[in-house]
């Protein structure tokens, strides 16, 4: 932990033992909401397939459309901003797997891996590259290799290991088995706007904070090129005070049923944060044959909505975590099945014009949203802001109205007021940019 100490003695955060865990990062001071705690930037990544050629392979970046990425010539299969970017990897793991990746992929062993763990196999290629490459890292308690290795390993005792590529590696087959031990619960998913695009290793961010269903802070992944692979903020959601612990979202917090299930079988842990004390009081909801019906999620929402005081735009005075009383018939829509559904109706009826549907819908899942994510979770800020442009898309539909203008400003000020605390990430576009346009259009159209 001393050592640990000595890499964090310049940040907001320190150390301290924790009375279940095996330690918990505090704040030494009080920490605004919005702030960065700290700046992480990643070990090792991975792009998603569907991602590849589309952004630069070591620093994520997408390029404009009137740029082109450059693509390696040796494997023609990993692409870059430029000759910067492609340097950089290749002095950091590339130049070990270049000539044999093509092999590799379209070998009959890598084939016959599901999709999850094609990227795992290629994540290790790179840790096991990367390794190769840098054989000191190994003799350097403090260096994010060995950091990594610190972690503790998933609950599942036997792993078996995932085919790598590349011939050259410093690494028995015991420690690849330990690294790879650690990937499952350890690895972040890398997203832009919230949408996925990669994996990456953050040995730091692992070894730091714990997980909370209702959590004080969230990482948002910023990308800058120039070299530079992706970098994972540690940003605060709301203010915490001095000597608080520091707490992040292992997984989505709405995945309410499924989540102690993930947690024991991934993580090797059961949570016991506030979120999901309330729940656990709470009768046992029933499995996915037997979520409610349309005509039962349609009540369900109206008291949903009644009982949170969300009814409108104008009365979105949103009060986070669940309440130390929730009626018995309302306990239902904390089966995963029913905010599927919501999502599924009102995606449904902001596509086909059905403003009014889409807007209760909307409601409900905001309704849904504040009870389950805590103050300033992104996905809520995003979820406003779907409601604000459903609304603008009702005005272009149908004409302007006095309630509609006044129903796409007031979701407006509010996905900016959330969103502004989680602040800008990923890729230059997005929720910000749209927020400026939707409030070009209104002042137009007023």
């Amino acid at each position: 932990m001393r050592d640990l100490e000595a890499i964090l003695k310049t940040s907001s955060v320190r150390i301290e033992p924790h009375l279940i865990a095996r330690d918990q990062a505090t704040t030494r001071s009080k920490i605004k909401a919005g702030a960065v705690i700290l700046s992480i930037p990643s070990l090792i990544s991975a792009l998603l397939p569907d991602e590849k050629a589309r952004r630069c392979d070591h620093c994520s970046k997408r390029p404009p459309l009137s740029q082109q990425l450059r693509k390696c010539t040796g494997c023609s299969a990993y692409w870059y901003c430029d000759t910067t970017c492609q340097t950089a990897q290749w002095k950091l793991h590339h130049k070990f797997i270049c000539k044999s990746y093509q092999g590799f992929v379209s070998s009959n062993l890598y084939q016959s891996l599901p999709a999850h763990l094609k990227l795992d196999s290629l994540l290790l290629s790179h840790f096991a590259a990367y390794l190769a490459g840098a054989p000191t890292e190994i003799d350097k308690a403090l260096s994010p290799s060995n950091i990594f290795l610190s972690l503790l390993p998933g609950p599942v005792k036997s792993v078996e290991i995932p085919p790598i590529c590349g011939k050259k590696t410093t690494l028995t087959k015991e420690r690849l088995g330990m690294l790879y031990a650690r990937f499952g619960n350890n690895n972040f998913a890398i997203h832009s706007h919230l949408t996925t695009y990669g994996h990456g290793i953050f040995p730091l961010a692992s070894r730091l904070f714990n997980h909370s269903c209702l959590p004080n802070a969230a990482a948002r992944y910023i990308i800058t090129g120039g070299g530079t692979p992706v970098i994972m903020e540690i940003v605060a959601l709301r203010a915490i005070s001095e000597g608080e612990e520091i707490t992040i979202p292992y997984l989505d917090p709405a995945l309410v049923q499924s989540r102690q299930q993930i947690f024991k079988f991934t993580y090797g842990f059961t949570c016991s944060c506030p979120s999901c004390q309330s729940l656990k009081g709470l009768p046992a909801q029933p499995q996915d044959s037997e979520a409610p019906d349309d005509e039962s999620r349609n009540r369900l929402s109206l008291v949903l909505r009644e009982f949170s005081g969300i009814t409108s735009s104008a009365n979105m005075v949103l009060h986070y975590g669940l309440p130390s009383s929730i009626p018995v018939d309302l306990c239902a829509v904390f089966h995963e099945g029913f905010l599927t559904k919501l999502s599924e109706a009102f995606a449904e009826a902001s596509h086909e014009g059905h403003y009014e549907k889409a807007r209760d819908s909307g409601l409900s899942i905001l309704a849904l949203y504040t009870v389950i994510y805590p103050q300033n979770y992104p996905q809520i800020g995003m979820h406003v802001l779907e409601l604000a442009k459903t609304a603008w898309n009702a005005i272009i539909l149908s004409g302007s109205s006095p309630e509609l203008e006044q129903d796409t400003k007031n979701f407006l000020t509010r996905a900016e007021r959330i969103l502004e605390v989680y602040g800008r990430e990923g890729d230059e576009d997005g929720p910000f940019l749209e927020i400026q346009t939707l409030k070009a259009l209104l002042n137009d159209a007023q």
